[in-house]
């Protein structure tokens, strides 16, 4: 991260997750929506585990341009072994995808076992991930005053949600809700990530009053004065009102497309209330009897069995 490719090449790979299980939960809860069960990722017809190899896939990458593609020796540390502090970000970046790494390749490893806790463990995986992601943003060691930091905060809060809901789903795995919050959550994640590698490394996308500033290996937006930095921090509120609303109508729109393509098999059957009265009170009179009788076989501890049980003289008695 710090540039244009490395805010937008993790926002589409999270971009892709999240649309892809927004996807998936709509189409199994339309197909099956009294035996939904949410699962944690989902397979492909072409390889069980693509996803996950995907993200370990991505992941790596990330990793690999963090700590030795990225740095001008290919390496982060310096001549004497420290960490230099215009190298710190790399290390937290790092350290969030290899987070992510880790629920992968652990969550094919629990679904090799069939154990019984592989739900629960998955999803505490995740959960790991999207919290090591929430400490690491908000203890971040990159600028935190100026646009960048808006951005940052913002992001913030959508990663909760998606932590949030991931903690919810390990006990509520049956909660279609839960897991159309997480998948949409995910994708806002991706779609901000790459908002904020255009608006922050685009030089003609850069608010009034601000400008591109080199500091410490990697250029950050600063602001004129105090006017022109509160105006760039409003501007980016605005951005995140905008795109909240558009990936809340976008999730409704695909859940009501996807429910009418996937849920046509489920359809509600309707019946004639008037209709089904007459037809009960014309067997009702007819089988009235027989019922009676069958009743007295079938339930021995019935009270009409019971009577008859008494003779003639017991009932003088």
């Amino acid at each position: 991260m710090g540039t244009l490719i490395g805010h937008v090449a993790p926002g589409f790979g999270f971009l892709l997750i999240g649309l892809w299980h927004l996807y998936n939960h709509i189409k199994l809860h339309a197909l099956n929506p009294k035996s939904y069960t949410s699962p944690p990722w989902f397979p492909t017809s072409k390889s069980k585990y693509l996803e996950l190899f995907l993200i370990m896939a991505g992941c790596t990458a990330s990793i690999s341009m963090e700590l030795f593609i990225g740095p001008d020796r290919h390496q982060p540390l310096d001549p004497d072994g420290t960490i230099p502090s215009n190298h710190l970000h790399n290390f937290e970046h790092s350290l969030i995808s290899m987070t992510f790494f880790v629920y992968a390749a652990f969550a094919i490893v629990l679904d090799k076992i069939h154990n019984e806790a592989q739900h629960a463990l998955t999803n505490l995986l995740a959960s790991i991930a999207f919290a090591q992601q929430l400490l690491l943003f908000h203890l971040h060691s990159a600028d935190h005053m100026g646009p960048e930091g808006q951005y940052h905060m913002l992001l913030q809060l959508v990663i909760l949600v998606s932590l949030l809901a991931t903690v919810f789903g390990i006990g509520m795995k049956k909660s279609f809700l839960v897991s159309f919050v997480r998948s949409l959550s995910i994708f806002f994640q991706g779609l901000w990530l790459i908002l904020m590698g255009f608006m922050l490394w685009t030089p003609s996308l850069i608010p009034k009053g601000c400008f591109m500033n080199l500091e410490e290996g990697h250029r950050v937006v600063r602001c004129n004065d105090h006017e022109a930095l509160h105006r760039a921090k409003s501007l980016v509120n605005i951005q995140f009102s905008w795109f909240f609303i558009l990936v809340t109508i976008f999730g409704v729109s695909l859940y009501l497309v996807l429910v009418k393509v996937y849920g046509g098999n489920n359809k509600v059957q309707y019946f004639s209330l008037g209709n089904e009265e007459e037809e009960y009170q014309e067997d009702k009179t007819s089988d009235d009897v027989e019922s009676q009788k069958k009743s007295i076989v079938d339930n021995p501890r019935s009270f009409i069995h019971v009577g008859n049980t008494f003779s003639p003289v017991d009932i003088e008695r």
